[in-house]
């Protein structure tokens, strides 16, 4: 995928990282995923072109990333195995170092905008469960019953995963074998996530998950942790993660691939390419990241078999991929 510094504004996203199984896949699900893709890059294009802040980009991707059952986040998000939701966020812009996050909330239908929300009225960084949702709803946020983000194919991997006795299962894990997707949906990430340059020179990243299927009760990963699933700073670097959160909370891999460029002078790509191939694997850490540099340049490593993903140049054609390849 792309990994060439280009001047002037560009969005990338990402719904998830997992293992392919490329002979029991339906093209007609794989192109439903391309198309979500293409869509939400497309508006974001369009948003760039226009003049639109980083911020507020990435927020909206990651906001329609949450409203799109495909992904894990949002709308269609897992069951923990108490068969409820907790969903997590974090948004951070470059410029000034600000961010927002959320842990826990359970009836906020956006959990993207409640982490901006905290970083913007709150003054300060995260607010989990309860307190959570409340803030959100002093804030004007939506909010909806519990019921409202589950699918009855999320409850179906939640019983088949607590009928096999799995144990925790990642994101969309407990599939037993069936597969509804490109990427194998009993081995995926569903972390969301958004990083952008806008024509101001300012990053943004943004960041938003589901959980993981079957997980305990409170259990919270890397992706409302800033520095591990998400970080941004103009001098560097935009970043998003999805992966086994642990491993990238002990490794800080998002704030890792700013540091490489910050004290080494390595370029995003390669940076972006240490954390992922070299420093997770040491922790048993699987998925991969997004990455939009000041100058321009976009890394999308991964180490499992594929990665919803793709990125949108103004001026250029939306490129989108789920494997090795980008169309």
């Amino acid at each position: 995928m792309d990994k060439q510094a280009k001047p002037g504004p560009v969005l990338a996203i990402h719904g998830g990282a997992g293992t392919l199984l490329r002979s029991s896949m339906s093209a007609e699900k794989e192109a439903e995923y391309l198309q979500a893709l293409r869509r939400i890059l497309g508006a974001g294009q369009a948003q760039l072109e226009l003049g639109a802040a980083a911020l507020d980009v990435v927020v909206e991707a990651v906001r329609q990333l949450e409203e799109c059952e495909l992904f894990n986040a949002g709308k269609g998000a897992v069951y923990t195995a108490a068969a409820t939701h907790e969903l997590d966020a974090s948004v951070m812009e470059g410029r000034t170092l600000k961010a927002g996050a959320v842990a826990g909330l359970r009836r906020t239908r956006n959990p993207v905008l409640a982490a901006r929300a905290v970083m913007e009225h709150s003054g300060h960084l995260m607010f989990i469960g309860e307190a959570a949702d409340a803030f959100a709803a002093r804030q004007g946020l939506e909010q909806v019953a519990p019921e409202w983000f589950g699918t009855p194919a999320r409850l179906e991997q939640l019983q088949r995963a607590q009928a096999a006795q799995a144990g925790v299962l990642l994101d969309h894990d407990g599939q037993s074998g069936t597969q509804s997707g490109p990427i194998a949906e009993g081995s995926k990430f569903g972390t969301v996530g958004a990083v952008a340059l806008d024509a101001a020179g300012h990053l943004a990243a943004a960041t938003s998950t589901g959980g993981m299927t079957n997980k305990p009760a409170g259990r919270v990963g890397d992706s409302p942790v800033l520095g591990a699933g998400c970080y941004a700073n103009d001098a560097t670097v935009a970043v998003s993660c999805t992966g086994t959160g642990e491993a990238f909370m002990r490794s800080l891999a998002a704030y890792d691939v700013s540091a490489q460029m910050e004290y080494l002078g390595v370029d995003a790509g390669t940076a972006a390419g240490r954390v992922v191939h070299e420093k997770l694997p040491r922790l048993n850490g699987r998925g991969g990241l997004i990455a939009v540099a000041a100058n321009g340049e976009v890394s999308m490593p991964f180490n499992t078999e594929g990665m919803y993903r793709g990125n949108a140049r103004v001026g250029e054609t939306v490129v989108v991929a789920i494997y090795g390849d980008a169309t």
